[in-house]
């Protein structure tokens, strides 16, 4: 008895598929189907989305024709194997799905979605996005590490920078498998899983504390025209593995070479594995094009009395979507974290997080602002506290605060608190709203004058998140850059009056 199902990816490496031609009615041309013949039932699950499965087949011909004959080392290896098994009953994401409700996917699904080929980094060398570089920095091109443009001289002894498969260390590579795919996140998280050509990893070891501030540059340069339906894909993976008592300050900054409006694709993660007692600290800014797409996962696990710090600041990408998972697994841990958003043109900003707290005296703090400042543009907030029943005396609080400086401008917020502990102190909440009257007439009483006031109430929002970043120079440069982006839409406000 012979049995047909649809091809899976995950066996694509060694079945190759045949094109079955099936008839169709009527006048219109035959339909051409690729099926998979097996002589018994196969394991895997017959149920698939044939869109997924498309991509993921392509994303995975990338790699085989991109990467050297070498065999990928068994992390990457495995990574790549449970993400493609994962693909193949997950389907595309629409507005029907709770986690997607308020984010519309159809741009990305209805475009030519092309994986970008390794590129020469010679012609960036000179770009001015690089001069301001002070830190020990890594330059991720496109996905692809760029070593022209990384400088690492100052890291300590012990501190390994660089791609997963460069990694010498027998027992680095051992630590390291234990946490590649330990998560699983949604459908981008495991195309991510099989597009990404190599993993970052970025480990310090036990008790090591880097005093100066890693930089992680992810330079976006291939892309297509804003009326094209081509949408090059990137897959950059990160992996931060922080052992007990170890210390780190990360700066991850997504951008592109010429500011213009191209269209492209970066579907990035980062893992963050914090041990006993260590601190990260974690700065992420995001200024892709207006006209990309950037969807993030940052999934972090913190041992017991750890602490991670973190702080956003996201204004690019006609789509942007940052899923941020932190889960405490020990007690007395530390999670704080701080987000600022800005839409001033035809944009979404979203944000969906999760705090997970299995453990006693854990503390949490989360801060959400955003701005929309077009007509058309949204913002989303989902963000999820679960304290779980071993969790007592936990402390967490959740706050988020909207701005909508134009007519027809949405934001949709849900701050949520799942709570089976019975000793805790927990709170949340939420306000959406023009800028205060009460605000503007503090300002006025002192002969200010009523735009001079706007403009001051509204540079000065986003202050609280701005300086949590922990390094002034990238501080001094996010608050050039929102200014710059706010200056214009103001100003078109102001005209309209």
């Amino acid at each position: 008895m012979v049995t047909i199902h649809p091809m899976s990816i995950s066996t694509l490496n060694s079945y190759r598929p045949k094109l079955c031609t099936l008839p169709r009615s009527g006048n219109r041309p035959p339909r051409t189907t690729r099926y998979k013949v097996f002589a018994k039932t196969p394991t895997f699950a017959v149920l698939s989305d044939p869109h997924v499965l498309r991509l993921a087949e392509t994303l995975e011909d990338s790699i085989t024709s991109s990467s050297s004959s070498a065999s990928p080392p068994p992390p990457l290896q495995k990574l790549r194997d449970i993400s493609s098994q994962s693909l193949l009953s997950t389907p595309w994401p629409t507005r029907k799905d709770e986690p997607f409700r308020f984010t519309d996917t159809s741009f990305i699904k209805n475009s030519d979605i092309q994986p970008i080929p390794p590129s020469s980094t010679q012609s960036v060398a000179s770009l001015s996005v690089l001069a301001d570089n002070l830190f020990p920095s890594l330059t991720i091109v496109d996905g692809y590490l760029a070593d022209s443009l990384s400088q690492l001289s100052e890291l300590p002894d012990g501190v390994f920078v660089g791609a997963l498969s460069r990694l010498s260390s027998e027992n680095i590579m051992e630590k390291v498998s234990k946490y590649v795919s330990s998560f699983q996140g949604d459908l981008f998280w495991s195309l991510n899983g099989v597009g990404a050509p190599d993993v970052i990893v970025v480990y310090v070891p036990e008790g090591c504390k880097v005093e100066s501030p890693l930089h992680l540059r992810f330079l976006s340069l291939d892309g297509s025209d804003k009326d094209s339906k081509t949408l090059p894909i990137s897959n950059p993976r990160v992996l931060v593995l922080v052992e007990k008592g170890g210390e780190i300050s990360i700066v991850e900054e997504y951008t592109d070479g010429d500011g213009s409006d191209r269209c492209y694709w970066t579907n990035s993660v980062m893992e963050v594995v914090i041990g006993d007692g260590a601190k990260v600290s974690h700065s992420y800014i995001q200024t892709q094009s207006l006209g990309a797409a950037h969807v993030k996962w940052t999934s972090v696990r913190q041992e017991s009395t750890s602490v991670y710090k973190f702080a956003e600041v996201s204004t690019g990408g006609k789509l942007s979507r940052h899923n941020v998972h932190v889960q405490q697994v020990g007690p007395d841990t530390v999670t704080e974290l701080s987000t600022f958003h800005l839409s001033v043109g035809d944009q979404l900003q979203d944000l969906h997080s999760k705090l997970v707290f299995d453990h006693p005296r854990g503390f949490s703090r989360q801060l959400h602002k955003c701005i929309v400042a077009h007509s058309l543009g949204q913002a989303v907030f989902d963000g999820n506290v679960q304290v779980n029943r071993d969790a007592q005396q936990t402390d967490a609080g959740q706050l988020t605060r909207s701005l909508l400086l134009e007519p027809r401008a949405t934001v949709n917020v849900k701050p949520n608190l799942q709570i089976i502990a019975d000793d805790v102190k927990c709170s949340h909440g939420a306000a959406i709203s023009d800028l205060e009257e009460n605000q503007l007439f503090y300002f006025q009483a002192r002969g200010i004058d009523l735009e001079v006031a706007r403009r001051a109430l509204i540079f000065s929002f986003a202050a609280e998140v701005i300086e949590s970043i922990p390094e002034t120079s990238v501080q001094k440069k996010v608050q050039s850059l929102i200014k710059d982006l706010l200056d214009p839409a103001l100003a078109s406000r102001e005209e309209k009056k």
